[in-house]
């Protein structure tokens, strides 16, 4: 099975929705998946994963499943920390949570990083496990059951499908470090993830095997550069 992860084009945050030029990310990457296929798409419930899918489920006749436990404001009330009385951002943003998030006490703990004292008013904890179980029973469902034990997956009904599902970026970075087996702590802090940026993700294993599942292509933007609409990092750096 191949896995994709796509974040949403360009957005509008407030109403949720997407550019112009967001909308013309979805069409490219839609041309990208044409060339392949899909067999399964899910989004998050929000209005700018979806846009962002729909020209893909357009191309491919392919039904959209909205997944709910993948919004962006679970994410955002699990995975945030408050930076002025009032204010939140995400804990991979925040310097002082990052500077905690890469210690060798902190990264000492392994998956266990949220047990650390400094982190016990958070929400840490909650969304990891909510995560987690859902990712869970989402792989299961396409025939893969995750062996915490071993940081995999056993292979109990293995398909050549190609499964994507369009959300977002806070959630993205959640919920493929839970993919991965990497704990959060490492990989927000080193990973990102750009406007309809595609992780591609193998899992290959005979039926009963054992699966390590391999990151073939991290957040990748070809299709934007085919369809010469330019890459940036956020608006910010141009790559």
């Amino acid at each position: 099975m191949i896995l994709y992860y796509v974040r949403h084009g360009d957005p509008i945050y407030n109403p949720d929705s997407l550019t112009p030029l967001g909308h013309r990310q979805a069409e490219a990457v839609g041309r990208r998946f044409a060339v392949h296929g899909l067999d399964k798409i899910y989004s998050s419930p929000s209005v700018r994963a979806r846009q962002t899918a729909m020209p893909t489920c357009e191309i491919l006749k392919k039904d959209m499943v909205v997944l709910d436990w993948c919004c962006e404001s679970l994410a955002w009330n699990d995975m945030t920390v408050e930076y002025e009385p009032g204010k939140l951002t995400w804990a991979f943003f925040h310097g002082p949570t990052r500077d905690l998030f890469t210690s060798p006490e902190v990264r000492a703990l392994g998956d266990k990083w949220y047990t650390y004292p400094a982190f016990e008013n958070t929400r840490f904890e909650a969304g990891v496990k909510r995560v987690r179980e859902e990712a869970d029973k989402l792989m299961l469902s396409l025939g893969y059951r995750h062996a915490a034990e071993r940081s995999g997956y056993i292979a109990e009904e293995p398909t050549n499908e190609r499964v994507a599902l369009f959300a977002h970026q806070g959630f993205g970075l959640l919920f493929l470090s839970t993919i991965l087996d990497i704990p959060y702590n490492d990989f927000s802090t080193r990973f990102d993830i750009g406007h309809t940026g595609v992780t591609v993700i193998e899992f290959s294993a005979s039926k009963g095997g054992f699966c390590i599942p391999k990151v073939l292509q991290h957040s990748n933007d070809s299709h934007l550069y085919k369809e010469g609409l330019g890459t940036s990092y956020q608006n910010r750096i141009f790559i």
